[in-house]
């Protein structure tokens, strides 16, 4: 498969990965609405092809996130439709933050690893949002917004939690599967439990049943300022495919 199919695929299992509160498709572009919740669930993504004029769909969009007092925000790819509008919206006051790498691992050669300590959900359930929540510190009000979106995942699912041997919970994770791609997304270990290992177990546990259940390739994101997980993931055989960022403005 060739980068720009990567990208397009990738971005689209993406979005259906994390369900936005709202969506509304504008001349090509996804615009997604999360009560301000999370970045990812609550901008642009530019993914398909584009005709309008880019700086009135700009201004429109504007208006769009302005009008909930949001922030306008664009996740931007290589494959950003149109070619240019990565410039035009630095030209137009979008600051750059977020910059991101998505990475994929082939799983042919991955091994069975040891399910000691794992808990699985093939739903979202409240002991696994519970203690994914006091990992991540998320307050009330995200936690009813995220809730939300969880339970609307469409794609099979599998919620894990690991545990030390006493049962306490030292990281948590969720996988997506669909169409033969397992994402890894919310991958957290317990402040008290890091670099020892637990979040290479929990991954690992996590790629298992996602081969087990069908699929072929494994993909997450990782923002690229954090060096202990690129070198967690690189350590698991995962590849950088590409990069997205973020343009982000805000209502003068």
């Amino acid at each position: 498969m060739d980068r720009s199919k990567w990208i397009q695929k990738i971005e689209e299992l993406s979005l259906n990965a994390l369900p936005a509160m709202q969506t509304q498709i504008y001349d090509g572009w996804v615009i997604r609405f999360a009560e301000g919740y999370t970045k990812r669930a609550n901008s642009i993504t530019p993914i398909y092809p584009s005709n309008e004029n880019v700086k009135k769909k700009i201004s429109n969009c504007e208006q769009l996130y302005f009008a909930r007092n949001d922030k306008a925000v664009y996740k931007v790819t290589p494959q950003a439709n149109p070619i240019n509008l990565d410039c035009v919206l630095e030209e137009s006051g979008y600051a750059l933050e977020g910059t991101t790498s998505v990475q994929v691992l082939n799983l042919a050669d991955t091994e069975s690893p040891n399910e000691t300590n794992v808990i699985k959900y093939d739903h979202l359930h409240d002991e696994w949002f519970h203690d994914f929540c006091l990992l991540s510190n998320i307050d009330d009000h995200d936690q009813v917004i995220l809730k939300k979106m969880l339970g609307n995942i469409i794609p099979k699912t599998c919620f894990m939690l690991l545990t030390d041997e006493g049962g306490t919970v030292t990281a948590s994770g969720l996988g997506v599967l669909e169409d033969e791609y397992i994402g890894l997304y919310n991958i957290i270990t317990h402040e008290n439990f890091r670099n020892q290992g637990n979040g290479a177990i929990l991954i690992r546990n996590l790629l298992h049943w996602g081969k087990e259940n069908g699929a072929k390739n494994a993909y997450l994101q990782v923002i690229e300022t954090n060096a202990p997980a690129l070198s967690l993931y690189g350590k698991l055989g995962f590849e950088e495919k590409y990069k997205y960022w973020y343009r982000i403005k805000t209502k003068k």
